[in-house]
């Protein structure tokens, strides 16, 4: 058993602690405040090699793994959430599109994004069909060497500057979950129609909003794995983005902890800092460690999809656990600042925002729950991996 980082994911760490410190950090209260896009930064993002790290290197991509995503997710996550979730958003969409897609879609869609900055998003959620995926109602009838798509979804991160999306539909609505197929459109095939930009509590820049589908003529070849095929697809795609989610957590929960303990040991109340009363210094141990926890757990599930072992129950562990610990962690951080906590102008009340869409997006602490339970159930996880 091994916790070392190789000198290459030292390396990495260090690259991506740097951008979040040097380009992300400066510019995190500009952004939060006028909801902004963060472009540029994303462009310099993609330049210095912190995107579209899974690509292969068939398709000329860095054919990283993903503790890689891990260790780079931490840091720009510390940065800032919502830009680190604009930045990372083109992993979600390119997961089920690298594990079902043919070699034809992978040179014609994927391959062209090592060598161009371009977005893309994953288009599943509905207005109707959140955590419930089989529930979605989009439609893809079948006309000839086509298919023709109608629907809605909704919450799609990325969507106003995407150039593709990989898209669930129905493909045989009396069939449930097997009858969902995947297809990846792009953005400007006629009918499809960008919402308005959402305004949500947090995570402000990220750009976040429903897509309509009016009739969108789509290829068959820009089928995602055979049809049928996509609720399976979409499901799997989970188990290599949820560790990268869940660390997005523990950065956002270390950069609370940080600015609770800064400001504990230079905050004086009854003749001396408030980080020597115990009620203060316990909350920062226990931010500590949760802290510490949360970035083993999102290690291990990383390290077995890496592997070639099934991370489902651990994934789920690691999403729940860091979401909720997160959460608590923010809201201690604002605690421990008391009034200032609560003003805008310290950055933990944004941390505070920022942290409770982790115990949503990506399967809810919920469905992460139902899905532990499960596995339990069932008389699988319980043991630890079977290696």
């Amino acid at each position: 058993m091994d916790f070392a980082l190789s000198d290459d994911q030292k390396a990495l760490r260090g690259l991506a602690r740097d951008f979040a410190k040097n380009e992300i950090r400066p510019k995190a209260e500009h952004h939060d405040k006028t909801g902004e896009y963060p472009l540029q930064i994303l462009k310099k993002a993609w330049e210095i090699g912190l995107m579209n790290i899974h690509i292969p290197e068939k398709y000329n991509g860095a054919g990283m793994h993903e503790l890689d995503d891990v260790i780079i997710g931490e840091e720009l996550f510390w940065g800032c959430s919502a830009m680190a979730t604009a930045i990372l958003a083109n992993n979600l969409a390119l997961a089920p599109v690298l594990i079902g897609a043919s070699d034809e879609v992978l040179k014609k869609w994927v391959q062209p994004m090592t060598e161009q900055f371009q977005l893309c998003a994953y288009a599943v959620t509905e207005p109707g069909a959140g955590s419930d995926v089989a529930g979605i109602r989009t439609t893809a009838r079948k006309v000839g060497d086509e298919y023709i798509i109608n629907g809605s979804k909704m919450w799609i991160t990325n969507a106003g500057y995407a150039d593709w999306f990989f898209v669930l539909t129905k493909t045989d609505p009396a069939a449930g979950h097997k009858g969902i197929t995947g297809f990846i459109i792009s953005s400007k095939t006629p009918g499809v129609v960008v919402g308005k930009k959402e305004l949500n509590m947090g995570q402000k820049c990220s750009d976040t909003r429903g897509i309509t589908f009016e009739e969108v003529k789509v290829h068959k070849s820009q089928m995602i794995g055979k049809e049928g095929d996509g609720f399976k697809i979409a499901m799997g795609a989970f188990d290599h983005t949820r560790p990268g989610v869940a660390i997005g957590a523990v950065g956002v929960a270390r950069a609370a902890m940080e600015h609770a303990l800064e400001y504990a040991k230079t905050r004086t109340a009854f003749g001396k800092p408030i980080v020597e009363n115990q009620a203060i210094s316990f909350m920062i141990a226990e931010m500590a460690r949760d802290i510490e926890a949360g970035r083993l757990l999102c290690h291990q599930a990383a390290w077995l999809i890496d592997n070639g072992f099934r991370n489902t129950y651990q994934a789920s562990i690691a999403k729940a656990f860091c979401a909720d610990a997160c959460m608590r962690i923010t809201t201690d951080a604002v605690q421990v600042l008391g009034g200032y906590g609560f003003n805008s102008e310290y950055p933990v009340e944004k941390l505070m925002r920022d942290a409770k869409i982790f115990q949503i997006y990506e399967g809810t602490s919920q469905i992460q729950r139902l899905i532990i339970s499960r596995y339990l159930t069932e008389g699988k996880g319980i043991e630890g991996p079977n290696l």
